[in-house]
């Protein structure tokens, strides 16, 4: 039997079962099909570990529910920064970097050979020199040590830390206190005050989206396709199923929801020569490909099309190119002016039209109308009339509203 550990090898495994526990801790053990009953209690063992303070069981009947609860508004960074922190190691990775850096800031800069003899000598430990080497070169690209060339010898000596780095620009540390609470790639914020031993003292964010931080490791490499101008093929999982699929195109842009916090990522199809979008945390993988020449162009005309588009869809069930939408509504000019107000704000590029007293149309024509029912729907109980080249807006709408009066009033709607 397998030891149970708590460390990791996979950000990748890590980041579905916290999502699962995190997004549907509804779940029992037994909705989790696809683990084994010991994979799911490994899984569940590792997130009370590194969640402990927001682990929450209930009972229904015989079956218990494990989920997490995070309130946001009281906690001064995310808790789901620690999953980016339980990777696991090798016994020489750990005693590596620990002789390294101990005996760099005791002797000074060493090439790697001498670096190797030294160590030896003080910790009665022999390495490898190449191991060494490339231990080395991995902490100089990451910041830890320094890479200088004297002559022909290549040294490596301590980088600079932490503390000094935030002790010499000051502002900095508060910059990074609001950053790792709310910025993409927060982890980045959180690690430089962990390692100069501070802590967020002076900001609470309301809402806050914790769990978008499982999405960073994917965003990070589409940011860097996006810099570089190069394509990626993408293993994206259906949201309502186990179904997988391959997508190529090309990344553009990301997408953020001001009211759910879900990231989209925007690209273009250059074999369908249209744009498309996907739920950021439907993506699995991103394999960077090669540079795409039009990348400038398409980006201009994904700006051009943004104005066209309600929500993030670029394309509509009907097969035409733009739906009109035509709304309505009974506002009370005297009293409601805020009504208008929200409607010029709201509205994006529609048009509003005084047809009779305190009656007004907003029309609109979108790429995807079904985006806009729940924005619609905000309006029941002023809403004369909804008409649409998309039949399914209609429909939806209707159907929603007849529920809602049967809710209330125990009968079918009368219209």
């Amino acid at each position: 039997m397998s030891e149970f550990k708590e460390l990791i090898k996979s950000f990748s495994k890590s980041r579905e079962y916290v999502r699962d526990f995190f997004v549907y801790g509804f779940k029992t053990r037994d909705d989790f099909a696809g683990w084994s009953g010991r994979t799911y209690d490994n899984e569940r063992r590792r997130l009370e570990s590194w969640l402990s303070g927001f682990v929450r069981q209930e009972y229904h009947g015989k079956e218990k529910n494990i989920y997490l609860s995070i309130d946001s508004n009281l906690l001064d960074t995310n808790p789901l920064y620690r999953v980016w922190k339980a990777k696991s190691f090798t016994d020489n990775d750990i005693m590596l970097h620990f002789y390294i850096l101990d005996y760099l800031q005791r002797h000074g800069p060493r090439t790697a050979d001498r670096l190797t003899d030294g160590i030896q000598q003080d910790y009665g430990v022999l390495f490898d020199s190449q191991t060494l080497r490339r231990k080395c070169n991995q902490y100089s690209k990451e910041g830890i040590l320094l890479r200088k060339k004297k002559g022909k010898e290549l040294l490596y000596a301590p980088g600079t830390s932490a503390q000094e780095l935030l002790s010499s620009h000051p502002g900095l540390q508060n910059a990074l206190k609001l950053y790792q609470l709310s910025s993409p790639l927060g982890i980045l914020g959180n690690t430089i005050l962990d390692s100069a031993a501070l802590q967020n003292d002076l900001f609470r964010i309301k809402h806050s989206f914790f769990v978008h931080t499982l999405e960073d490791e994917v965003l990070l490499a589409l940011l860097q396709a996006m810099h570089e101008e190069r394509t990626v093929r993408l293993l994206v999982k259906n949201t309502r199923s186990e179904f997988f699929r391959e997508v190529e195109g090309v990344p553009l842009n990301i997408l953020v929801s001001t009211r759910t916090g879900r990231r989209f990522l925007c690209l273009y199809r250059p074999k369908k020569r249209r744009f498309s979008t996907a739920r950021l945390d439907a993506v699995k993988k991103v394999e960077q490909k090669e540079i795409f020449p039009d990348f400038h162009k398409i980006r201009e005309n994904l700006e051009k099309n943004k104005e066209l588009a309600w929500g993030v869809s670029f394309q509509n069930d009907s097969g035409s190119r733009l739906e009109h939408v035509r709304l309505t509504l009974l506002i009370d000019e005297a009293g409601e002016q805020y009504l208008l107000n929200r409607l010029q704000r709201e509205g994006k590029n529609g048009h509003i039209t005084r047809i009779a007293p305190n009656t007004f149309v907003y029309e609109t024509d979108v790429f995807d109308a079904n985006e806009m029912l729940p924005w619609i729907r905000t309006f029941t109980g002023r809403i004369l009339s909804l008409e649409s080249d998309c039949k399914r807006l209609t429909q939806l709408f209707r159907r929603d509203l007849s529920a809602m009066y049967r809710m209330y009033f125990g009968a079918e709607s009368p219209h």
